[in-house]
């Protein structure tokens, strides 16, 4: 995928692979000495990303998820399985928060709405709470709480290289839906302002869909926070 610049992630490597047919960004963050890697938000399209990971010779510690949603969870189950597997060791799916759970298990249901096949529901090994730290790549990943779009919906960020992977929160002009039973509008852009607006106009973000941007270019350009 094209970006719309390359951001300096202080020695890290990214790619990022639109899958589904929402075109959400899945990303693969990794440590180009080690080989070792991160997988961020596997909607589907698993055969795509495994070979993605296969041809780059990496080997995966672990797989977030920001939030519960079918393009962005569908395909951490099968993901995970297949790693485990060719890795030899259980690979462990990391995230979102616990008030999530619900639409994690529902899943494969949201697909058949959708027509989709392929997406499994997923159980996790682990939620996440806000300010939590995750030591992986040789890095400290802040686990930031933006829900909103979900409730249970987490950013996360890595201070050194100033980027985060920022799911359905905040795109580059647009914020994300809130028209679910569960969305909620004024507490999204409250924390948006609270829990990412902080971080720095410096900081690059990946959103769920579309591309890059900088907390800088939205908090001055983006009609949702003006």
């Amino acid at each position: 995928m094209s970006l719309s610049r390359d951001p300096d992630l202080d020695g890290l490597e990214l790619v990022v692979v639109p899958v589904t047919a929402f075109g959400q960004n899945c990303s693969i963050l990794w440590d180009p000495g080690s080989r070792h890697a991160v997988v961020v938000d596997p909607g589907g399209d698993v055969p795509r990303l495994l070979h993605e990971l296969a041809s780059r010779d990496l080997t995966v510690d672990a797989i977030l998820l920001t939030h519960g949603h079918l393009d962005h969870a569908g395909g951490a189950d099968a993901l995970r399985a297949e790693l485990s597997g060719r890795q030899g060791a259980a690979v462990p799916v990391i995230g979102p928060d616990a008030r999530d759970a619900f639409l994690l298990s529902d899943i494969a249901a949201q697909a058949a709405r959708y027509g989709l096949e392929g997406m499994r529901d997923v159980t996790v090994d682990r939620f996440v709470t806000d300010n939590e730290i995750l030591p992986l790549l040789g890095r400290s990943f802040e686990v930031r709480h933006v829900p909103g779009h979900t409730p249970g919906h987490v950013v996360f960020y890595d201070p050194r290289a100033r980027f985060a992977c920022v799911g359905d929160t905040l795109f580059r002009g647009s914020v994300g839906r809130t028209d679910f039973p569960y969305g909620d509008g004024p507490q999204l852009i409250k924390a948006i302002t609270d829990r990412l607006l902080p971080l720095g106009d410096d900081v690059s973000i990946l959103p769920g869909h579309g591309g890059l941007t900088t907390i800088g270019a939205e908090r001055h350009g983006n009609p949702f926070l003006i």
